[in-house]
């Protein structure tokens, strides 16, 4: 048992100073965003974009809905994954102003699988898909935009017409949107 430990170590030792010190390792993180990125499927109104190409952890989701309040509106998220990956979740924000019950004037995303309903078995996709169906329904009840949920809530009408304004380029009470309409 100890020979066996002994020349495991030299192998180790070996292989260290040799090619293998070259080689860098992936990370369970890498090695699991990588398989999520492979099985991507992207819907239509959705692309990915990786700044640095070697950087699979970090990178941005680009949304287009074709269809509800936010038709013909271009939103961007940025998506920086975890080294525990897929044991938490990727820390998401939406890089486009937007007039949204659910996503706040910082950026900040409420959706319930990138907090408390993550499970490690959750991919990319299941991502994407949550924050596209944010776009088509929005949800007033868990609201980080209270300002946003209280007006769909109570005049559907004024919310359509102050998103739209909002991705015109427009203010909405006190906060200038830039325009984000493709």
């Amino acid at each position: 048992m100890i020979k066996l430990f002994s020349l495991k170590n030299q192998k180790k030792d070996a292989d260290a100073g040799g090619r293998g010190s070259q080689q860098k390792r992936a990370t369970a993180a890498q090695l699991r965003i990588n398989k999520d990125i492979n099985e991507l499927t992207l819907p239509k109104t959705c692309n990915i974009e990786f700044p640095d190409p070697d950087d699979l952890l970090n990178f941005r989701l680009v949304i287009m809905p074709d269809e509800g309040f936010y038709k013909g509106g271009k939103f961007v998220f940025s998506f920086s994954v975890s080294p525990n990956y897929p044991h938490d979740p990727p820390k998401v924000k939406c890089k486009t102003l937007v007039f949204h019950p659910n996503i706040d004037l910082e950026g900040n995303v409420c959706l319930n699988i990138l907090r408390e309903d993550w499970k490690p078995v959750l991919t990319i996709n299941s991502i994407v898909y949550g924050l596209q169906y944010l776009f088509l329904e929005p949800n007033p009840e868990d609201p980080l935009n209270k300002e946003a949920a209280e007006v769909l809530q109570t005049n559907r009408r004024l919310f359509e017409q102050n998103v739209r304004k909002a991705m015109a380029g427009g203010s909405v009470g006190t906060t200038y949107f830039e325009r984000c309409l493709k």
